[in-house]
């Protein structure tokens, strides 16, 4: 017996020990100083999702970045340095700064209700003690105090104001009556809106970052085939939400018709635009095609979904004919490298038509790959290519022509810029020419399997990069944040104020008088107060009643009248 009573209390000491971690591990997480800490750790870990590169953005400069850096590149992989915002330990510091805030706001979120709910509090003992005080006679009867008390009640517009009574009865014989007043409760409404919009605030980014994506996609102007959005592979890049899975985004088709861009003599951008057609919704099914102009800072909108004009270049047109007299033509974007004059590089692949070749294999060995550079104004320092401004006035291209495997069937994902450099280093592709062309210059191949082959530049056409934004919770961001900057900003401006006015029968006077005791206290922000108080106590004793005439006491004649004590603090 002795034994399971001893077995118990040990059960008993632990379970009170396991409370009382948990309770100070709970306190301790939801203190501002915890929830502080965790926010500079949250800035700080978001460091390197802006050096490094991402993933879900540009996974090629992620492999360009592991093959300049195999020592650390592993190890920073490792951490999930190259997936910042989606990493356990970022996702971590955002759940438990989440919990900190939600602990550590509701408890304050309640006192400040608490606050704007309550009666101004009653008046201290010793008002002389305020860091504000001043005193005033006035000739009044002792069954007037109750109508003195209302008309400084009165004048207190503004004020929620309380009267007492020193006793706690409420009859009009009460030889004390105190007048208790505040004002700036709207500072804790601010405190309300502020604290309530913060918590909305995340709420609502969690919502976007759970339900929303975000899909980037290149669109060729002037003609282009447009895309339309039906799923995940229809996006050049696509970032999901942790609860999409791509089969249910809103279906929209988009075409480019044309795209305008203004250059200062500098080369400097003044304006862009593109002219597209959409389709969304209803439009879908009856198949018609509505006009948009989309501009920077202007995105097309569509129910949910929003369409952004993120950036431009040029896709050259090259036309390939074959030995056979087949034509093959390709219009591939290219990256611009110089975003001053977009001096643009990349490549294009073109298969053989079928049926040139007898069989897969040697097909395959006769496809043409053209890589180089694009200059939309041409500019020639011998034979280096360059451009000397943005505008698709001169355009001209410095290329490599190969003939060979491209690895389009491998199955391997390959770069949309360069050609796989093992495949140049295997001889699976062999340079076949280096040639500079102009828009309609073409050049022939006269030797070797390709012998024959014709390779001419048509042109070259602008692109409009387009991004596909689906965010349930952006309006609310934004209505959370206006409230919470208007609720910020009236805690700031809006000051608490408390005064008390005590109204004491003179009993060692002369008959007729009334001592009025006037206290202040500023809550918040004492700038200005002094003379602010100094306004309104002369504001609330002038006019009230006939000042009573001076009185001497003990054979010392001085007035009783603006008797003001030292300035002390509260303790």
């Amino acid at each position: 017996m002795a034994a399971r009573r001893a077995r118990v209390r040990r059960e008993v000491a632990d379970l009170r020990h396991v409370f009382a971690w948990s309770r100070n591990t709970w306190r301790a997480l939801t203190s501002m100083g915890t929830a502080l800490v965790l926010l500079f750790l949250l800035a700080l870990g978001a460091i390197p999702g802006a050096l490094l590169p991402q993933r879900n953005l540009n996974a090629g400069k992620v492999d360009d970045y592991l093959k300049a850096h195999p020592m650390i590149g592993p190890w920073l992989d490792r951490l999930q340095a190259f997936n910042v915002f989606s990493s356990f330990w970022f996702t971590a510091i955002y759940v438990l700064l989440f919990v900190s805030l939600v602990g550590c706001l509701t408890p304050r979120m309640i006192e400040h209700v608490r606050s704007l709910r309550s009666t101004p509090v009653v008046a201290p003992r010793n008002l002389a003690r305020l860091p504000k005080y001043t005193s005033h006679q006035i000739q009044a009867g002792a069954d007037e105090l109750n109508a003195l008390a209302n008309t400084l009640a009165a004048r207190l517009r503004g004020w929620r104001t309380a009267i007492r009574h020193r006793d706690g009865a409420e009859s009009t014989d009460s030889e004390v009556v105190e007048v208790s007043a505040e004002k700036g409760y709207l500072r804790e409404f601010g405190n309300i809106v502020f604290h309530f919009s913060l918590l909305g605030l995340l709420v609502a980014v969690a919502v976007g970052k759970l339900f929303g994506y975000e899909g980037n996609v290149i669109v060729i102007a002037d003609g282009g085939p447009g895309f339309c959005s039906a799923s995940p592979a229809a996006f050049d890049s696509f970032r999901a939400g942790n609860t999409v899975d791509g089969t249910s985004l809103h279906p929209l088709c988009i075409r480019v018709d044309d795209f305008a861009a203004h250059y200062l003599p500098s080369g400097q951008a003044t304006s862009f635009a593109a002219s597209v057609d959409y389709q969304a919704g209803r439009d879908l099914t009856a198949n018609t095609w509505r006009h948009y102009q989309l501009e920077v800072n202007h995105p097309l909108r569509l129910g949910g979904d929003r369409v952004y004009l993120q950036g431009h270049g040029y896709a050259p047109t090259f036309s390939v004919t074959f030995p056979d007299g087949q034509i093959r033509t390709a219009t591939v974007q290219w990256r611009p490298d110089n975003p001053q004059t977009l001096l643009s590089s990349g490549v294009v692949r073109i298969d053989p038509p079928g049926g040139s070749y007898p069989n897969a294999a040697e097909r395959r060995n006769h496809e043409i790959a053209i890589q180089g550079l694009l200059a939309p104004t041409e500019q020639l320092e011998g034979t280096l290519l360059s451009s000397r401004f943005p505008a698709l006035d001169a355009p001209a291209v410095a290329v490599d022509i190969y003939r060979g495997d491209t690895g389009l069937d491998t199955g391997r994902p390959q770069s949309l810029f360069t050609l796989d450099p093992r495949l140049i280093e295997q001889h699976r592709l062999t340079k076949e020419k280096r040639v500079n062309l102009r828009a309609g210059q073409s050049v022939r191949i006269d030797q070797g399997p390709a012998a024959g082959t014709v390779i001419r530049f048509d042109g070259a056409v602008p692109f409009v990069n387009l991004q596909v934004s689906h965010d349930p919770g952006q309006t609310w961001v934004l209505v959370f944040a206006i409230t919470m900057m208007g609720g910020l900003v009236v805690s700031l401006l809006v000051r608490r104020r408390r005064v008390w006015v005590r109204l004491t029968p003179d009993a060692g006077g002369s008959p007729g008088t009334v001592n009025v005791e006037l206290g202040g206290l500023a809550r918040t922000d004492n700038s200005g107060w002094g003379d602010e108080f100094e306004r309104l106590a002369e504001r609330l004793v002038s006019g009230v009643a006939r000042a009573a005439p001076p009185t001497a006491s003990d054979g010392d004649a001085t007035p009783a009248a603006s008797k003001r004590s030292s300035e002390v603090d509260v303790k």
